[in-house]
């Protein structure tokens, strides 16, 4: 299987199918000025050094273009495929953090403070895929089910019996992703 959120043309031999739809926080240590405002805005954001996914990984592409679109420039100063790192750079005082949402937990991340950033950019889609013509067996199907509810067995034959990937993409619109 292939899980991923961006770059998904690379994927042109699997057939992709959308799992759960996600946003981001900003992650700060408690005493940080970003944790005081009422309302965040991504010019605020661009006035720190950044830590976050590398580009291509995760949704960071949604990231850059919300930046540019607003004429800014962010200050990424270091970059990494996993959010406790980034945490963990965030409590050396390498800069503020920007995660998935879901990648913050209050108990074990009560040093930090996620600011809600939802409004500052548009959400990414998570898919999961494998190549067409893949015999799938029953456990794989109870996997991609578990990983995605939506995705029950008769959707993923459904969508393997579609003949392109505009079909696929079709089919898929109307179905409503749940959010993490």
């Amino acid at each position: 299987f292939a899980i991923a959120t961006e770059a998904l043309e690379l994927f042109s031999d699997l057939l992709m199918m959308p799992c759960y739809r996600w946003n981001r926080c900003i992650l700060v240590p408690k005493d940080h000025p970003l944790a005081q405002l009422d309302s965040l805005t991504l010019e605020d954001v661009a006035l720190y050094s950044i830590v976050t996914y590398v580009f291509g990984f995760t949704g960071r592409s949604r990231l850059d273009d919300a930046f540019r679109d607003k004429g800014l420039k962010p200050k990424v100063v270091f970059t990494a495929t996993d959010a406790d790192v980034i945490k963990t750079y965030v409590r050396l005082g390498l800069g503020i953090g920007i995660v998935a949402h879901m990648a913050y937990n209050p108990e074990t991340d009560s040093d930090l403070v996620a600011i809600e950033a939802g409004h500052l950019f548009e959400s990414s889609v998570t898919s999961i895929g494998f190549r067409k013509g893949t015999y799938l067996r029953g456990y794989m199907y109870d996997f991609i089910e578990a990983f995605a509810p939506h995705l029950t067995r008769n959707v993923v034959d459904e969508a393997m019996a579609l003949p392109n990937k505009e079909a696929q993409e079709k089919y898929f619109a109307g179905i409503k992703l749940p959010v993490c």
